[in-house]
């Protein structure tokens, strides 16, 4: 185990995406160094290019979803000097959609991004991060990874066995010293959010959160001494106590919101065939 350093080597999966740039601004801010993945190398590099000392970051373009390319992934932070001391499971996909016009593809897709990935990711990844002394996995996952929600199920399907497998990984990794740490925002205003989903989230009064937000707190883990969860976001804290423990209560109330939802999931679905 080596001494604690100021400056960590942090992987950050998704660092093209609305969190991930706020996340990698923040992280690059404090001083650590960073691995920027995603998919599109352009997109890396101009982030990169606008980060404080960008000679520190490197980019990784990169489709984890891809066995070789993802262990081409694994490869790069082996032959790092000092290795990876952090990685944040951040990329991730979703579409509001009811069950029956989900295809297989899009299923597979997002279930496969979501949580197969971060699971074959950390596990490859784990001897790396078991050689630091400020080893830790960040995991971001969704309130609706609690709060089964019509026209997610496919995303909060996967978002929860995220959830899942932080929360065994992190009493698996107890007795050791890296942190496995898992964090649910709520709606957050990203490019990504298509004009149905914040149509909805108008209607049915959701409110949502930063980017830059998400990312604190974020950082607020990573700065924490022992693994944390935490949930972003009043009242939908509240909503998943009680859907735990009085899930009929929450069943009633969503019921009685689905004429709205499948009109917005019908202006979602006929928005994306006209694409």
């Amino acid at each position: 185990m080596t001494a604690e350093k100021l400056g960590l080597n942090i992987l950050l999966t998704g660092a093209s995406g609305g969190i991930g740039r706020a996340l990698a601004h923040s992280l690059a801010a404090r001083g650590h160094c960073l691995l920027l993945q995603g998919r599109n190398a352009q997109t890396l590099e101009q982030l990169r290019e606008a980060l404080p000392d960008k000679s520190r970051h490197m980019t990784l373009a990169a489709d984890l979803c891809d066995p070789r390319q993802r262990q081409q992934v694994v490869a790069t932070c082996a032959g790092l000097a000092g290795g990876v001391d952090v990685l944040i499971n951040n990329a991730g996909v979703a579409r509001f959609a009811l069950l029956g016009d989900t295809d297989d593809a899009e299923v597979r897709k997002i279930l496969e991004t979501n949580l197969l990935v971060p699971m074959a990711l950390t596990r490859d990844l784990l001897p790396l991060l078991q050689r630091s002394a400020q080893g830790a996995v960040i995991n971001i996952g969704s309130a609706f990874g609690h709060i089964g929600h019509p026209g997610f199920s496919i995303y909060g399907a996967s978002k929860s066995g995220l959830h899942g497998f932080t929360e065994a990984l992190r009493r698996e990794l107890g007795d050791s010293h890296v942190k496995v740490h898992y964090l649910a925002p709520r709606a957050v205003d990203t490019a990504l959010n298509t004009e149905a989903v914040n149509g909805l989230n108008r209607a049915l009064g959701n409110r949502s959160d930063s980017p830059q937000l998400v990312a604190q707190r974020c950082v607020d883990l990573l700065d924490g001494k022992t693994s944390g969860r935490r949930f972003i976001g009043w009242p939908e804290r509240l909503f998943i106590k009680v859907n735990a423990l009085l899930p009929a209560v929450v069943d009633a109330a969503l019921i009685k919101k689905m004429p709205v939802i499948r009109r917005f999931a019908q202006q979602n679905l006929t928005a994306g065939e006209s694409l």
